[in-house]
């Protein structure tokens, strides 16, 4: 392996660490008693699914804007010959990067939405490990 793939093979590492990270957080946050902030585990889970696709643009060599627009991102993976049309709904997950942040944009987000969020999170994680093992590059 050469000095560039390790850097690469760094770098997705990273992304996916802090995908995961931003998993661990909406999973516990969910098992909360009282006060469940729906808002912020939705916004992980998008946060999650977000650093998963930049994660594989990085494998490809792509470059891609500053956004939290999973559509965009979902369209740069494609053109990277990612198949998205089992994830393609993941864009439902775009609003929650910013309602969820700031007052004013907060609308509600129900139990329901993010169940429904996490599996989404959780089906782009899937895409992604599944696509990069393909390509030889296999993390933990």
């Amino acid at each position: 392996m050469n000095n560039r793939d390790r850097d690469v093979r760094e770098k997705i590492k990273e992304w996916f660490s802090f995908a995961e990270d931003d998993l661990r957080m909406a999973l516990h946050a969910e098992k909360l008693k009282s006060n469940v902030p729906y808002r912020l585990i939705a916004f992980h889970a998008q946060q999650c699914a977000e650093k998963y696709l930049k994660a594989y643009l990085v494998s490809q060599g792509a470059d891609f804007p500053y956004t939290h627009s999973i559509a965009t991102l979902l369209k740069l993976c494609d053109k990277c010959a990612l198949q998205i049309k089992e994830i393609k709904d993941a864009d439902l997950l775009t609003p929650y990067a910013i309602t969820a942040r700031y007052p004013g944009q907060d609308e509600r987000v129900t139990k329901g939405e993010t169940l429904k969020a996490i599996g989404m999170a959780k089906k782009v994680r899937q895409k992604v490990r599944e696509a990069l093992k393909q390509l030889g590059i296999d993390l933990p």
